[in-house]
């Protein structure tokens, strides 16, 4: 599983579900976590954190939001020189087969759907560290 020093943003404009999932990892160990309410405030976010040296290691965001969705930032992050190997998972109530091959396509490292409880988060990030410590790290020098 990841270290657990590793930096965690999640991204939902619902400060519940916020809540929620800061609980779930704080619960796996994860202390080190910070949020933002939609993608337009998470991407500077983001953005600021990888030039300062001291980059996020994973990013959990809801799918529909307003100003930035998901899908629209995990984009933005898949463009960025700096984001695109960072390991990005969408929360969504969408189960819909066109959703999810929107989100393989854009690059989704895994995607969870509401509801959903630790067990599943745990799992499915289990998977996501296996694919990404599995793929070549392309690390910036």
């Amino acid at each position: 599983m990841f270290p657990n020093d590793i930096k965690f943003l999640v991204v939902d404009d619902f400060a519940t579900m916020r809540k929620i999932i800061k609980k779930v990892l704080n619960e796996l160990g994860y202390t080190n976590v910070e949020e933002a309410d939609d993608g337009k405030n998470a991407l500077p976010m983001l953005q600021a954190a990888a030039t300062s040296g001291q980059p996020f290691g994973f990013v959990i965001s809801d799918w529909n939001m307003p100003g930035m969705t998901g899908i629209d930032l995990l984009k933005a992050c898949k463009a960025d020189a700096n984001l695109k190997n960072l390991p990005f998972m969408l929360v969504t109530a969408e189960s819909e087969q066109k959703h999810i091959l929107e989100a393989a396509k854009a690059g989704v490292s895994d995607y969870v759907v509401k509801p959903f409880n630790a067990a599943t988060l745990k799992a499915k990030m289990e998977r996501v560290y296996q694919r990404h410590s599995a793929a070549p790290a392309a690390k910036a020098s």
